[in-house]
């Protein structure tokens, strides 16, 4: 399966998820929020495989850029309403990167295809992530061109409803919608 990446589309989400990414945490006053250990293990639940399936296509050309960071960083900030913090994200790369060098880069991508194809629509969300991580570069590698299309299969995403939701995408970013301040 070729799945036709638009420069424009991702170009687009990229720069919009690249501007959340630089923004800074905001760190909460000692007095306003102990994190709660039951609220940390959710969002890594939620959004662990999500931010494992952009890592694993952040490594896949052997090279991880600050650009590639900072979208990842504005996607997990965007999905999550701010909860997310850097520090935070920065635990869930690191624990993706020990996955990946633990168990195997395709074991690990079978794991998080298992898992995100239980819920048809985060599966597409990470779809979408992943192309955004493949292009933060403004350029997409052979080896993450080859990493989105196992990803688009392992998803069970066919080619025409992978090139529909980058279209989708494209369109959205067109109009507005999800732009963010």
């Amino acid at each position: 399966m070729i799945v036709w990446l638009s420069t424009s589309t991702i170009s687009r989400l990229r720069d919009q998820l690249r501007t959340q990414g630089q923004k800074p945490s905001v760190v909460a006053s000692a007095a306003a929020a102990t994190p709660d250990a039951a609220e940390a293990i959710n969002l890594a639940i939620e959004y662990g495989p999500l931010c494992e399936a952009m890592y694993l296509m952040m490594s896949a050309d052997g090279n991880v850029t600050d650009d590639e960071r900072e979208v990842l960083r504005g996607a997990l900030r965007n999905l999550s309403d701010q909860r997310l913090r850097s520090a935070q994200i920065e635990q869930m790369l690191d624990s993706a990167a020990r996955k990946a060098a633990s168990h195997g880069r395709k074991e690990r991508m079978d794991d998080i295809c298992v898992t995100l194809r239980e819920d048809p629509a985060r599966a597409e969300v990470a779809f979408i992530l992943a192309a955004a991580i493949a292009f933060a570069d403004n350029q997409i590698a052979d080896a993450e061109n080859e990493l989105l299309n196992d990803l688009a299969e392992g998803l069970e995403i066919g080619e025409e409803r992978a090139n529909e939701l980058l279209d989708s995408v494209e369109e959205d970013l067109k109009s507005g919608i999800g732009a963010s301040a």
